[in-house]
């Protein structure tokens, strides 16, 4: 149902999974076999796997903890965007990727659930795209020391409140990674 006419293909957004945001994440491991499973379903379908890479004064660009966690390995040829606020839309090359590509929906996971996933899911939806959020595959730290809600609270709650979520000509939604189709 997108509103950005001539893109009817899906791509899959891998946000941030990168060592030092996902170093002592709620529920790590089983979010990263998820995506690995995601990602292995893109590829046999043929499916775009676009990966977001973020670096700011924490995350210093060419790090090792700005690195991607080596339990999930990009392939060449697959799109790398590099970005430096939570929506990955602003100030990247996201959308000039996703267009030569010809794509309208995206499938989206990784970290963190209340800060770059929140934020590029709605980017996507006010820039015009369909944005499913990958259930299972998705995560964050513990920001309970700063008043935050338990992880597992974050994420269920992100998950309650995308389920359903859209805007004319435009759909969220919510799948878990065995029920991901193209």
């Amino acid at each position: 149902m997108t509103t950005i006419p001539d893109r009817p293909r899906t791509a899959v957004l891998v946000i941030d999974v990168q060592n030092g945001v996902v170093d002592g994440a709620h529920n790590r491991d089983d979010v990263i076999a998820n995506i690995n499973t995601l990602i292995d379903k893109a590829r046999t379908a043929d499916v775009p796997v676009v990966w977001v890479q973020h670096s700011d004064d924490e995350l210093e660009h060419g790090s090792e903890s700005w690195q991607y966690v080596p339990d999930l390995v990009r392939r060449d040829g697959e799109p790398l965007v590099h970005k430096s606020y939570t929506d990955s839309f602003e100030e990247t090359d996201l959308e000039s990727v996703l267009a030569e590509h010809k794509v309208g929906r995206l499938i989206v996971a990784g970290a963190q659930t209340d800060a770059c996933i929140r934020s590029t899911l709605h980017g996507a939806i006010v820039r015009g795209y369909d944005a499913t959020l990958v259930a299972d595959a998705h995560t964050t730290e513990d920001l309970g020391k700063y008043g935050a809600p338990a992880p597992e609270q974050v994420i269920a709650h992100t998950n309650l409140y995308w389920e359903r979520h859209g805007a004319p000509g435009r759909r969220g939604g919510t799948v878990n990674t065995a029920d991901v189709t193209f």
